[in-house]
């Protein structure tokens, strides 16, 4: 990631909300092992309170930002954003994010307007969000009524991820490019899109960009091997994966090993470890097309 003057993709000055804790959410305790220690009950809690926590103090700044006096849906909010990208563990958990900032929208309307703006949802008035973590009541309402939202402002940006799987850091980026790839580029400039990164123990993040047409064609082109290059991986059965697994496990501490794993299906340009000696590694890189 590049940044600099003349961005097609430009930073919203003054509007981004952090949020830390220190929790044993996720951790690698073993430094023997590629694996980590979860707890997936209290991971899910800490994501969607660093969710809510990142968004009222987002929102909070924005309407600062805006000067704005009179209650809007449009104004300040997910109806603000033509898109909402999150950091995404696995896709359901991303749904899930959005329908929980429809929820912060919610609980940050006043009361005589909840009927007009969100109708049949009147009965949650008065929760408090600390309490709905894991209400199924709550979470089932407000993905029923958010689908078209998510499908408009979010399900692009799943494209990768429903095809890689969990990339953890990445992951926010490539929703990234998954949304400037899933939409016409005469569609991309102005777009306003919110971004919510996320790492356990934890540290999270939300900010804002605008989309502008400086830059833009080229960022599309650099971008647009992509879906190529996905429609190219090699397929391997179930077996041949945990086989590979195993190998890893056996001898990723070791220190003197060549790998014997095939470079065929490596993409042109990729670097690949030849061996280890003592511990020194030597890589090799695949030729490019026109080597």
């Amino acid at each position: 990631m590049l940044i600099g003057p003349n961005a097609p993709l430009v930073f919203e000055s003054g509007l981004r909300a952090s949020y830390m804790d220190h929790a044993y959410d996720f951790f690698k305790p073993n430094l023997s092992s590629s694996y980590p220690t979860v707890d997936g009950k209290l991971s899910i809690q800490c994501f969607l309170k660093s969710l809510d926590n990142c968004y009222q103090l987002y929102c909070k700044k924005a309407k600062k930002r805006s000067n704005i006096e009179v209650e809007s849906n449009n104004s300040v909010g997910i109806n603000s954003l033509d898109a909402m990208l999150f950091h995404s563990p696995y896709c359901k958990l991303v749904q899930k994010s959005l329908a929980r900032l429809v929820f912060n929208d919610f609980i940050n309307t006043s009361k005589e307007n909840v009927t007009e703006l969100f109708p049949n949802l009147e009965k949650f008035i008065g929760v408090q969000l600390e309490e709905t973590y894991f209400d199924r009541d709550v979470e089932k309402s407000f993905m029923e009524f958010s689908k078209d939202i998510f499908k408009q402002k979010t399900h692009p940006s799943l494209f990768i991820a429903n095809l890689v799987g969990n990339m953890y850091t990445p992951s926010l980026y490539a929703g990234l490019v998954s949304y400037i790839i899933n939409t016409p580029i005469s569609d991309l400039p102005g777009k306003r899109i919110g971004l919510f990164s996320y790492g356990s123990g934890l540290a999270s993040t939300m900010y804002s960009l605008k989309i502008r047409n400086e830059g833009l064609q080229n960022l599309v082109v650099n971008l647009s091997h992509i879906k190529t290059f996905l429609n190219k991986r090699h397929v391997i059965s179930p077996q041949e994966f945990n086989e590979l697994m195993e190998a890893n496990e056996v001898n990723s501490h070791k220190s003197s090993y060549e790998p014997i794993s095939s470079i065929e299906f490596l993409f042109p340009g990729t670097y690949y470890l030849e061996k280890i000696e003592g511990y020194r590694r030597t890589y090799g890189r695949v030729p490019l097309n026109n080597e």
